[in-house]
């Protein structure tokens, strides 16, 4: 069970950087997180009450379940939308296989998990392997006269900040687990959240609710939506609950390939020595940190 939901997970995420990419002018942000999140709420819900497992949540959860959807479902994306603006969905995929980095130190700074020194030769690996990926924009920046970032550059800041707020998202998402709360039904609460919060804001700010609809605008909402939010997270968040946090992240080391190879097809993204350098960095990293595929163990 455990395998095939890695399996899930790699294939259903490894699939959304592009489809994120390929609808982004369809509407501003925070209007298609709220759409993508409706949607998925809904469908979610429909599927829960068909199943008879639709269940209420205690109010004392409650705060926590708003926790989670701002790190899961709101701030997380808002971030990594608008760093996909700047970086090729390839690049996106990669740098979010941080979370393998950042979930160790969470795990111990939040529930006292020594991280293994493994894990901190495996950070020192992924840590080198973005800035050789970057080189060349970080060698070119030059904030000396209060200069912003370069659109590269940024845009890779931008999603390191949204995978550390998808870490901090999985720390509330254990917690929830570990209080006995129902998996899907607590995605659900969390989204539901999410989506309201994501409305607020864009609402607050005066944003057009309009969604351009196009063949290619509908289908990577819908596939964002439904195998991107839905099947993506319940089967990534299941692995949070059978193998812990640190070793489910290993999703985020293999997903990176696929969308690699999705991005050399449709955005035309060409290899050089050096990224492919900073790929070999970044995966060896997070291989050193878990070694092998992790295994559910039944207790004896």
């Amino acid at each position: 069970m455990t395998v095939a939901l890695f399996i899930t997970s790699v294939l259903a995420w490894g699939l959304t950087w592009i489809a994120i990419k390929l609808h982004l002018d369809a509407a501003p942000i925070m209007v298609s997180l709220c759409y993508r999140f409706v949607i998925a709420a809904v469908v979610l819900a429909l599927v829960l009450a068909a199943t008879g497992r639709l269940r209420p949540m205690a109010w004392r959860h409650q705060p926590w379940l708003v926790l989670q959807g701002v790190a899961l479902f709101g701030a997380n994306y808002v971030l990594v939308y608008n760093g996909s603006a700047l970086v090729v969905s390839g690049l996106v995929a990669l740098l979010f296989s941080s979370a393998t980095l950042f979930n160790p130190v969470n795990a111990w700074i939040f529930f006292g998990q020594r991280p293994q020194p493994r894990v901190v030769a495996g950070a020192a690996l992924g840590m080198a392997g973005i800035a050789t990926l970057f080189r060349h924009d970080l060698m070119a920046l030059d904030l000396g006269d209060g200069g912003a970032l370069a659109g590269p550059l940024l845009g890779a800041a931008l999603v390191l900040a949204g995978t550390y707020v998808f870490s901090l998202g999985n720390m509330v998402s254990m917690r929830n687990t570990r209080e006995g709360l129902d998996l899907p039904n607590a995605v659900l609460w969390a989204m539901g959240y999410g989506a309201v919060i994501q409305a607020a804001l864009a609402a607050a700010r005066g944003l057009d609710f309009h969604f351009t609809v196009t063949p290619v605008t509908l289908g990577s909402l819908l596939y964002l939506a439904l195998p991107g939010t839905i099947v993506g997270f319940l089967a990534y968040l299941s692995l949070v609950q059978r193998v812990g946090a640190g070793r489910a992240a290993y999703v985020t080391v293999l997903y990176p390939v696929v969308a690699l190879v999705v991005s050399v097809l449709v955005e035309g993204y060409a290899w050089t020595l050096e990224s492919t350098l900073g790929l070999a960095l970044v995966m060896a990293g997070n291989l050193v940190i878990f070694g092998r595929l992790p295994r559910h163990r039944t207790p004896a």
